[in-house]
């Protein structure tokens, strides 16, 4: 099976219906590891020799590079199986010479006659070649680029003949850089280009500039701190990820049951007894910590019956809407505490029969609900629902790149998480860019000694990561206007490589 070009999402629909069901999967981990999230938990993942499993009856998945029909040995494997007795089913993949070209804005084809692909590894014949009145795509020939350059232009071909060599193509790694034939020895000088690469010969290097579009994301490449557990930060994360930056979820909390549950026990059993009038959530965490406590009692949503519920923003709505709970009360302002008080109805003897609240809240929330609450004339049952405690340190690689600079930015979505960030990891270099979700966040941030780069323009994640990616493109646009190539905030730390 063909495993495409690099990105992972390149996969075909094919390719992943069958990893989800193979008992067994040849891959190169590092290369390849992403796909394993197609495939079943119980699945052996093989190195080598795959024949016996095959000949056991298992279905078996050898993942190739690009297409396993292009410049590979699939024939002797074929072979193989065919002597085994094995039957066996070739899966095309998305191959390098169109993925990486599209990937890096150049037309694979564009009003040309010829779309020609060649292997460098193979002995050549350059003249033969020169004579390409299209574009041609060379494989496996980054080591000798300067000397193919030069035999091409000794078989005819232009040295102003536009030339691209792209790296690590489709992956948010890829770097490419568009020059002639005749600059290939110095423009290439300081590149640190590596297989996998190709390089790619024709006119139609000429319209990257308009058609470029996953290079010049306004994120492209960044390495993000979100500190965050996967489960909140996956809608982030996509969110990063559409801009080009690669996000990194380091878990600053743990969030954890509380210590004594009798006091969770007796709202849940006033909850269903009528007791209260109104559930206020101000976390996803919260709702999680009644819903598991609903199926410890072997009750549902429907118990919410007559009750009217209130959440401190969209992605604790969220998370009740998957309850199967739709919100009577949600901010169309701040989505905070305040923003919830601040729309909330004073209680009213006439309209309400209860004048009770039931808050389950984690340990360590603040007065500001109940307080504004009881002002408006409710009575409020604050409930810890669950307790956040800080979390265990991140493995040390991660620890060394938080405090030596290898994060392009960090997010902060609270002041609990820049507290913790620092005191299990330590403070970020001085060239990460800081983004926080609001002012108080801020604070807390220039208390710690952190320069803050970025703020929301509301405070939710999705604006934070809205504004980052808006400052990344402004300083991609600034570079651009000084005549400079774009860096990422990593490349500016003392000792980073830089590519000319």
């Amino acid at each position: 099976m063909g495993a495409g070009p690099g990105d992972p999402n390149l996969l075909t629909l094919r390719g992943a219906e069958l990893l989800g069901k193979a008992d067994a999967v040849v891959l190169d981990e590092e290369h390849f590891g992403a796909l394993l999230k197609h495939c079943r938990e119980d699945v052996e993942v093989v190195e080598g020799d795959y024949l016996q499993r095959a000949q056991q009856g298992r279905l078996v998945v050898r993942l190739c590079e690009g297409d396993p029909m292009l410049f590979s040995s699939i024939t002797e494997e074929v072979a193989a199986c065919t002597a085994a007795e094995v039957d066996f089913e070739i899966v095309p993949g998305v191959p390098p010479a169109t993925a990486v070209l599209t990937y890096a804005g150049i037309p694979p084809a564009d009003d040309v006659p010829e779309f020609r692909i060649v292997d460098a590894a193979q002995e050549q014949d350059w003249s033969v070649h020169a004579a390409c009145p299209g574009t041609l795509v060379i494989y496996n020939g980054i080591g000798d680029a300067v000397a193919i350059g030069k035999a091409l232009i000794a078989g005819g071909k232009p040295d102003t003949t536009p030339v691209a060599v792209s790296g690590s193509g489709t992956t948010t790694e890829q770097f490419t850089v568009a020059t002639t034939l005749g600059r290939l020895q110095p423009d290439l000088k300081h590149a640190g280009f590596t297989e996998p690469a190709l390089i790619v010969v024709g006119e139609a290097v000429g319209l990257r500039e308009k058609l470029s579009w996953f290079e010049t994301k306004p994120l492209f490449g960044w390495r993000v701190l979100v500190p965050r557990t996967k489960e909140q930060s996956k809608a982030l994360s996509e969110q990063l990820i559409s801009y080009g930056a690669v996000p990194d979820e380091v878990p600053t909390i743990s969030v954890e049951p509380p210590r004594t549950p009798q006091q969770m026990d007796r709202a849940i059993k006033g909850l269903v007894t009528g007791r209260y009038e109104w559930v206020a959530f101000t976390s996803a965490n919260a709702v999680k910590a009644v819903r598991e406590k609903f199926e410890e009692y072997g009750l549902d949503a429907r118990a919410f019956a007559g009750l009217k519920v209130a959440a401190v923003g969209e992605a604790t709505a969220r998370a009740l809407v998957e309850f199967g709970v739709k919100p009577d009360l949600l901010p169309s302002g701040e989505q905070s505490s305040e923003g919830l008080v601040a729309e909330w109805p004073p209680y009213d003897s006439m309209l309400d029969p209860i004048n009770r609240v039931l808050l389950p809240r984690a340990d360590i929330s603040t007065d500001t609900l109940v307080a504004g609450l009881t002002e408006l004339g409710w009575e409020c049952d604050d409930v810890t629902a669950y307790r956040t405690v800080r979390a265990a340190p991140p493995p040390q690689p991660i620890r060394e790149a938080i405090k030596g600079g290898g994060f392009d930015a960090v997010l902060f979505t609270s002041s609990s998480t820049v507290r913790n960030l620092v005191g299990i990891a330590g403070k970020p270099h001085n060239v990460t860019v800081i983004a926080v979700i609001g002012p108080q966040t801020a604070k807390t941030a220039e208390e710690f000694g952190l320069r803050v780069d970025v703020m929301a323009d509301k405070p939710s994640a999705s604006a934070l990561a809205a504004a980052l990616a808006e400052y990344g493109a402004k300083q991609r646009q600034a570079a651009l206007a000084a005549g400079d190539t774009p860096r990422k905030p990593s490349q500016n730390r003392r000792g980073a490589r830089r590519r000319k």
